[in-house]
């Protein structure tokens, strides 16, 4: 899943895709790179990040997704609001990607109605707060127990349990401790029977473990971040540098499938 932010906040490369324009050329770019699903969001929820108007989420979002879904890609919108949701699933995509894990059952009822997928992300609080002071027992079995909730509310709602993804949320209300704890456990979120979703790209617990870089030289960390997720069962890694983890998940398949594991 190849990443466009048409924002001018977004952590690691606000601006460079505000434009529709240039959004879209993006989103061919991370196609050709090898993406299989190009996720279009236009409100940035970084740390601290304030929420912008609704106008303006769709006045970003709408035509990129209009514009890539009519070249036949396949596109997530990367929103927590039912409207957003609503009016970019109308214009062509096919994914609902939710930092709020559709809190808002008005955005389950629309996701069932017009029975797209959609990818329920764990966060605690709201991205102005979330990293105020996060505070776990067990985080990552907390965060597996919150989602299997969600996943439960969302069938409810309509929406069939294959259509249904889980993102654990790393650095969405979370230490560097929480996120590591739950990276090295996310075996634990396999028998909620969903494709697992894992964005660590770029993310700010790269430097605090590493040392301090910005978002654009956290590459090297990303890679390791996302191939031990994908060992651990991740289904589907949610980056800004889609052919370098292309590159680098073809070369760990190619040494696992010749070493077994007993």
């Amino acid at each position: 899943m190849g990443v466009v932010n048409v924002t001018p906040d977004s952590f690691s490369d606000g601006g460079e895709a505000l434009r529709a324009d240039a959004a879209v050329a993006r989103g061919r770019t991370l196609i050709d790179d090898g993406a299989d699903i190009v996720d279009v969001g236009g409100e940035s929820t970084r740390p601290g990040a304030e929420p912008v108007p609704v106008e303006l989420e769709l006045a970003r979002v709408v035509p990129v997704v209009r514009a890539l879904a009519a070249q036949g890609v396949l596109v997530s919108v990367d929103t927590r609001r039912a409207e957003v949701m609503d009016a970019a699933l109308e214009a062509g995509a096919r994914i609902v990607n939710d930092v709020t894990a559709l809190a808002d059952m008005r955005a389950a009822g629309i996701v069932a109605e017009r029975r797209a997928s959609v990818v329920l992300m764990h966060m605690r609080g709201e991205p102005t707060t979330m990293q105020d002071d996060p505070t776990y027992g067990d985080a990552a079995w907390e965060v597996r127990d919150e989602l299997a909730d969600r996943v439960a509310a969302c069938e409810a709602a309509g929406i069939d349990r294959s259509r249904i993804a889980v993102d654990p949320g790393i650095g969405f209300g979370k230490t560097v401790a929480h996120n590591i704890d739950i990276l090295a456990r996310l075996n634990l979120f396999r028998d909620l029977g969903c494709a697992i979703v894992v964005g660590v790209s770029r993310k700010s617990f790269i430097s605090r473990i590493d040392r301090p870089v910005p978002p654009k030289q956290r590459l090297a960390g990303s890679l390791a971040a996302g191939l031990a997720a994908v060992a651990a069962g991740a289904h589907i890694l949610r980056v800004h540098d889609v052919a370098e983890t292309r590159q680098a998940l073809a070369i760990w398949r190619a040494v696992a499938a010749n070493n077994p594991v007993p």
